[in-house]
């Protein structure tokens, strides 16, 4: 029998949680004083659990949180990785590699479908559609597998396939073993945020995992959403052959510069069926038939059927069923784990990265979050995470990319600027490449000329907003862009020739 000392009622609390973690236990509790007086318990301790295993860290995720693994483990620190699905996280397995691969395909299709504008005839393109994808999925699970061999090669690795859930500050459990560390990383990302529709949960609906590994080519598709998932898979269906409508509540990648956004809508729309402003009612689903009701701008409702129905409007974090609440980690309205300046929750040694803390959502700004806790948690490293411009791009087309502020920002900030525009057509490589849309746009300080923003649409707009991302990245101004030299009539001359746009404002 183990006795306690009188403590107060809430702590009493804590210590119970505590020991249940540990100990099969009994207990007796005797409160004095009422609800704000003291609780005496006596502890008959009657079965010790197993062990608990000790690391030096533990990372749950093993997406962006691989930059918490490796490293470390070669510094001779020991890891557990925890992961209930392949290993790779959403990036790999169900994200940015797999859209990629499939939409390079259509960027093909597309290129062969505008060749007759380069007096090129060459008819329709036919796609092999179970082969692709079948192509795809086989190099990705291959990648994904390629990775348990090194982590169980490494003495300092422990790989846990399961789900985790926090027992405490410092413990997880999975899988029925106890993992204690006093270093922690909640890496979890995000996974798919579904629409309150009528009849939804009853439809065999895809979602992007779905999209991903879909062998079987649809004949009309019917896309819920108008974000960057849902206009990059709708687009890599719609450039296939596939008749594809985007039902959008407000507008087209609404998070864009508001000129990208116009543009991009003009293009799109001309290519795809585009529904805006609309509400949706009601979905069904008989006999391999979707049937979606829906208002239009006008309130007129209107139903459309199709033999696949996509629901693409987002991500929620993964932060259920961990076992929080057993915690003193916070999370905001949205479920996002709230974390501090140096990515640490309001559990001291519990650290949060990447979808799961919705700074932002992508691989990139999970990775640079990673390589930071590294440092900061093995190398001394002080001081708060510091993000670099954050750049961003949608594989669509036309491709659309940004980084830095938007013209939308800076008018609603107050904030002096000049804006430099140029038309991808008012160039010497527009010549070669007939653009009918795209454009570069760049945001200087009015005072400082310095580089606030830049946002492209166009041919190679995710390569071409590189050379801006380093621009930014050394904090140049207008001169630094209009001393470089640049190859002619390379397309990067878009960029110069907006600079000069820009520069003539200050004459």
């Amino acid at each position: 029998m183990v006795s306690l000392p009188h403590v107060k009622s809430h702590i009493a609390k804590k210590i119970r949680k505590l020991f249940n973690k540990y100990f099969r236990i009994a207990f007796l509790c005797t409160c004095i004083g009422g609800p704000t007086g003291y609780v005496s318990c006596e502890i008959n301790e009657t079965q010790i659990e197993e062990s608990v295993k000790n690391y030096d860290i533990i990372v749950i995720g093993s997406g962006g949180g691989t930059k918490l693994v490796r490293p470390v483990a070669k510094k001779g620190y020991k890891v557990a990785i925890i992961e209930k699905e392949k290993l790779g996280g959403t990036c790999l397995n169900r994200g940015c590699i797999p859209s990629k691969m499939l939409i390079h395909t259509a960027d093909v299709a597309m290129a062969i479908k505008e060749a007759s504008k380069f007096q090129l005839e060459v008819g329709s393109p036919e796609v092999r559609f179970e082969e692709l994808v079948t192509r795809v999925c086989k190099k990705i699970d291959e990648e994904s597998e390629s990775i348990r061999p090194v982590y169980e090669a490494d003495k300092n690795i422990t790989l846990y396939n399961g789900h985790a859930k926090f027992t405490s500050n410092t413990t997880v459990e999975v899988n029925g073993e106890v993992l204690s560390s006093d270093k922690i990383v909640i890496a979890t990302g995000a996974d798919v945020a579904v629409p309150d529709l009528k009849g939804l949960s009853d439809v065999p609906y895809m979602t992007y995992r779905d999209a991903l590994r879909n062998t079987t080519k649809p004949k009309k598709l019917l896309v819920i959403g108008g974000g960057y998932i849902a206009t990059e898979l709708g687009y890599f269906f719609g450039a296939l052959g596939v008749e594809t409508h985007f039902f959008v509540r407000s507008q087209l990648l609404r998070r864009e510069d508001s000129e990208i956004r116009e543009e991009f809508d003009k293009a799109f729309s001309s290519q795809f069926h585009v529904h805006k402003k609309i509400t949706l009612k009601e979905v069904s689903h008989k006999d391999g038939v979707f049937t979606l009701s829906y208002e239009d701008e006008n309130k007129t409702l209107r139903k459309i059927e199709a033999d696949a129905l996509l629901v693409a409007i987002g991500v929620t974090p993964n932060t259920k069923e961990l076992g929080l609440e057993n915690t003193d980690v916070v999370l905001d309205e949205k479920g996002n784990v709230k974390v501090d300046p140096k990515m640490q929750t309001d559990a001291r040694g519990i650290y949060a990265v990447g979808d799961c803390v919705g700074h932002f959502l992508f691989r990139h700004s999970v990775n640079f979050e990673g390589e930071y806790l590294e440092r900061l948690l093995f190398q001394n490293q002080e001081g708060p995470i510091k993000y670099r411009p954050m750049p961003h791009a949608v594989f669509t087309h036309p491709q659309v990319a940004g980084v830095g502020v938007t013209e939308d920002v800076l008018k609603k900030e107050n904030i002096p600027y000049v804006k430099g525009f140029c038309r991808y057509s008012d160039s010497a490589m527009g010549m070669a490449l007939l653009p009918e849309y795209g454009f570069v746009k760049l945001l200087f300080h009015k005072e400082t000329k310095k580089l606030l923003g830049a946002h492209i649409i166009g041919e190679e707009a995710s390569v071409m907003i590189h050379m801006l991302i380093a621009f930014m990245n050394m904090e140049a101004s207008l001169e630094d862009l209009l001393n470089m030299i640049y190859i002619h009539p390379a397309l990067p001359e878009v960029v110069r020739n907006a600079a000069r746009d820009a520069e003539k404002q200050y004459s």
